[in-house]
């Protein structure tokens, strides 16, 4: 079977349950969503559409519409990069073709062991370190071809502990 006979929704009732009936709660509904499954698969949708009784359609245009939320899964450290106007100045473009040879992934891809996912984002709001990118909630700042190799080096070091 498909990816929808392999998501367990039972950790989703206790989310629904509370919210489900409040008015305006379908992107609480969401972040609780996500926190739990790391993304927002399609079952889980459709079942918050069902128990909050809106279309699926609205739940998935909630959905795409954040950019918090995510509709693919992604790897275990999920590496944003900043594309905002100073770490463009300041050399994205090169840090984002380093992350691409070390990696093999552009922005949106996911390493096929799962480690890794890209993505590229407007702004991480510290500009003075520019360029800059976070993983998992980490901010590395200033970023050199030498410091990114390191710390992706670091990265795939711990998984192997």
């Amino acid at each position: 079977m498909g990816k929808a006979a392999e998501i367990d929704l039972q950790p989703l009732e206790p989310v629904l349950a509370e919210y489900a009936a409040k008015p305006g709660s379908l992107i609480t509904i969401l972040q609780h969503t996500q926190d739990i499954y790391g993304y927002l698969p399609q079952p889980a949708l459709a079942k918050i559409s069902e128990a909050v009784g809106v279309t699926p359609a609205k739940v998935l245009g909630v959905a795409s519409f954040y950019t918090q939320f995510r509709l693919q899964p992604v790897g275990r450290y999920l590496i944003m990069l900043c594309q905002g106007t100073a770490c463009h100045v300041n050399g994205a473009e090169s840090i984002s073709a380093i992350i691409g040879e070390e990696l093999g992934i552009a922005d949106g891809q996911t390493t096929a062991d799962g480690l890794f996912t890209l993505k590229h984002v407007a702004c991480l709001g510290c500009c003075s370190l520019a360029p800059a990118m976070m993983i998992n909630g980490e901010v590395y700042g200033n970023l050199t071809a030498d410091s990114v190799r390191s710390v992706l080096k670091d990265l795939r070091a711990k998984e192997a502990e």
